[in-house]
């Protein structure tokens, strides 16, 4: 048979022989039976579980000659055109090619006609989350207030997909997946009926392959089915999915344990010669660790749940290794089959990603780790946690003395430590662990803002794309961060930066970010330099504050001396001083012509 030959050969006729979706069944023949029928339904759910069949039955239950009937009869004229797709006012519509608002139109103008042919017009919309959004608009009326003689069916495998318009004017039906004990009753049902020779491992394994989706499942038999002339082992299953046979799996998963490059090599050298692709291969990897960590985990579901038919197998090989060893191992198989969709030589990156697993497992990073007594864990914990509070205690009585009751907050302007919240237990000056959303970083700014026009800050000012460049040179992605950032002042060896953004500033004040940028700082300023941070709206308030006194101070009386008391002439600002050396005393005025 051709391939979804067999499919369309099995496909459910009644509502009794839909399977997994029992709940749907019942309440749609409930419905029926009390001429209680809505006027739209939606059915959602994962592709392959019966959500246009579903429509089609229901298409037919109500338009049974000898009904409305919980279950068509297949046998009326009405249901054996229906079923053939003959009859006008039972429309199948395919959303995905037919998307625009120009179809939905003409649905809106034909709904108003009284059926010809049958008893009631069913709309049967499949993959109804294609539509445009002019199209859901047209479509929203007619679902709004429909004629009494017409039934719409939306089925679609991304209801979020939908607006809410839409969703709120139907009666929702949410699909299953079909569990696998009744997909492997109905595939040995069909089997048998069609003379196969099947192994009860090889219909779990087709199961375990569709994920769920009944018509998945049974195109995979009948795939299978010519392609072994109607014997079906485990073995011919796997060759014709292009799967991998469990005990290849076991001699890569063995190789991985004990770290050997060279049996992994040899062993992805065999799959790539019997024709398997890389990108499959991995992922069916990832499949079995995660089965191996099921059997560490739930023994008692392993052997339902996983795609390989042993799991005492399974179990034997996972003794070889910790949980948290496998949980890396998934980890590491996910990104980089992440990585392959976008690889060029997607081999490479599959021989890269296990000779990693290999080095990882040579090198005993986790078996360290997991074998660690837990008395050594705590030893350790408390001499860093004693080392970092002897740390921070030394930023602190650095700060006191250096800001004098002014300048930066330590919590605003210590090191990276400090910045970072490792003050955990201390007493003094730190802001107490708390989320970050709800303690902001705050700067002290009396001393900022007076110290806005002196000779440093100016100096800061005048160096500043040259410290940009330095950062950027050392690291492009925080040359990002602070480039939204202004030098707001210098003082007391703490450079001032005002940021319009707060993920900018946030991410500026990460602990390696902040340690980079202050290295750079005392590179290109020739002294020692603490960055501090602060939003710009806070920065222009300060001094908004600060001009305010001193218009008050002048009012006041106070004079203030444009010259030095010893009558000497007063020392130019370092950027006047740059631009005379570069151009000259002399004013020259240009004239237009």
């Amino acid at each position: 048979m051709a391939h979804l030959a067999l499919y369309r050969a099995w496909r459910p006729q009644t509502f009794q022989d839909m399977v997994g979706q029992q709940h749907i069944v019942q309440t749609l023949q409930n419905a029926i039976r009390e001429n209680r029928l809505s006027h739209a339904y939606l059915f959602s759910g994962p592709r392959g579980t019966g959500k246009t069949t579903a429509a089609k039955i229901l298409a037919k239950a109500v338009n049974c000659e000898h009904g409305p009937s919980p279950d068509p009869c297949n046998e009326c004229p009405s249901c054996v055109r229906i079923t053939s797709g003959a009859v006008m006012d039972v429309v199948e519509i395919d959303a995905a090619s037919n998307r625009g608002v120009e179809e939905i139109r003409d649905i809106r103008d034909k709904v108003k006609y009284a059926p010809t042919e049958v008893r009631r017009k069913v709309y049967i919309i499949d993959e109804v989350h294609m539509l445009t959004t002019e199209a859901f608009n047209a479509l929203l009326k007619t679902l709004e207030e429909p004629p009494e003689h017409v039934m719409f069916v939306l089925a679609t495998t991304e209801p979020h997909r939908l607006p809410p318009t839409i969703i709120s004017r139907c009666q929702r039906f949410e699909f299953r997946r079909v569990p696998l004990e009744e997909q492997v009753a109905r595939l040995r049902e069909i089997s048998g009926h069609e003379g196969m020779r099947a192994e009860d491992e090889a219909l779990a394994y087709i199961a375990r392959l569709s994920d769920g989706g009944m018509r998945d499942a049974v195109s995979l038999l009948d795939q299978i089915s010519a392609f072994t002339g109607g014997e079906i082992t485990l073995r011919h299953a796997v060759d014709a999915t292009g799967g991998l046979p469990s005990d290849q799996f076991a001699r890569l998963a063995a190789a991985v344990r004990d770290g050997d490059v060279s049996a992994v090599l040899q062993e992805i050298d065999d799959m790539m010669k019997a024709g398997k692709s890389a990108d499959k291969c991995l992922e069916q990897l990832m499949h079995y660790f995660r089965d191996m960590l099921l059997a560490q985990l739930a023994p008692e579901t392993a052997g339902s749940s996983g795609r390989v038919a042993d799991p005492a197998e399974l179990r034997k090989l996972a003794e070889g290794f910790s949980r948290e060893r496998l949980f890396s191992i998934i980890d590491l198989l996910n990104r980089y089959q992440t990585e392959m969709k976008y690889a060029a030589h997607p081999q490479t990156m599959f021989e890269i990603a296990l000779i990693k697993l290999c080095t990882a497992s040579a090198e005993g990073e986790a078996p360290k780790a997991a074998a660690q007594p837990a008395g050594a864990v705590s030893a350790s914990y408390a001499a860093e946690t004693a080392k970092l509070q002897a740390r921070l205690a030394e930023v602190e009585r650095k700060l006191e003395a250096a800001l004098k009751g002014g300048g930066v907050q330590a919590g605003a302007s210590g090191s990276g430590a400090a910045a970072s919240g490792g003050g955990r237990g201390s007493s003094s000056g730190f802001a107490s662990q708390q989320p970050r959303a709800a303690v902001r970083t705050r700067v002290k700014l009396d001393a900022f803002s007076a110290a806005k026009d002196a000779p440093a800050s100016k100096e800061l000012l005048a160096k500043w794309p040259q410290i940009l460049q330095r950062v950027k040179e050392e690291r492009v992605t925080v040359h990002a961060w602070l480039v939204d950032g202004e030098p707001a002042a210098f003082a007391d060896g703490t450079a001032l930066v005002a940021f319009r953004n707060t993920i900018h500033r946030e991410t500026t004040e990460k602990p390696a970010n902040k340690a980079m940028i202050e290295g750079v700082l005392a590179s290109v300023l020739g002294q020692p330099a603490v960055l501090a941070t602060v939003m710009q709206k806070e920065w222009q308030e300060a001094l908004a504050a600060d001009t305010g006194r001193s218009r008050e101070e002048a009012a006041a009386g106070e004079e203030l001396s444009l010259l030095p008391e010893d009558g000497s002439e007063p020392a130019r600002e370092p950027l006047v001083e740059e631009a005379l050396r570069l151009f000259g005393e002399d004013l020259v005025v240009i004239k237009d012509d």
